[in-house]
């Protein structure tokens, strides 16, 4: 599978993105609850933030899947550990479908962590997905993921892990 990305267009993804962030599958996103206006702003928020992004990843031209990134000096994980110059960190949404595609997801994350070691200034990517979220768990190991240690974030129970380019190389060639 191939994928490109775009930016992320705050008002004219919003309706896409609410359909997603708000199905029950993506209840580890936090959204459950959002209306589209709460969306638009979040997605403005993050638009407009320098230590922020969002992209949408593409299959065939079409959106398939949501990307974030961010420096966790600055956001998410500040005062929850010491990072290091060149971290980065990451989120990903794989909307819901009533066809799932075998390998999809996998290969999702497998093209985020590519496109984020495809800056030189990204070291390592840390992560920090709820620690019930065993499914994300597994994927983040496939890709060479090590986890560290829980942590306790204002809204959840999370598990900081960590990849270095050379664990992701590895974890992909293998």
């Amino acid at each position: 599978m191939t994928f490109t990305f775009r930016p992320l267009d705050p008002l004219k993804d919003a309706e896409l993105l609410h359909a997603w962030v708000t199905h029950p599958k993506a209840a580890f996103w936090m959204m459950q609850d959002a209306t589209l206006v709460d969306v638009e702003r979040a997605y403005m928020e993050i638009s407009a933030d320098e230590h922020h992004h969002a992209l949408l990843g593409l299959q065939d031209g079409e959106p398939a899947f949501l990307m974030e990134y961010y420096d966790p000096a600055h956001r998410e994980l500040v005062g929850l550990y010491d990072p290091l110059p060149g971290d980065v960190g990451m989120h990903f949404l794989t909307p819901a479908t009533d066809t799932p595609v075998h390998g999809f997801t996998r290969a999702v994350i497998t093209a985020v962590m590519a496109r984020l070691f495809a800056d030189p200034a990204n070291e390592r990517v840390v992560v920090e997905p709820d620690i019930a979220n065993t499914a994300v768990h597994a994927l983040n190991a496939a890709v060479g993921f090590v986890a560290e240690r829980e942590i306790q974030k204002p809204e959840k129970k999370a598990l900081l892990s960590f990849c270095t380019r050379e664990q992701f190389e590895k974890a992909v060639t293998a």
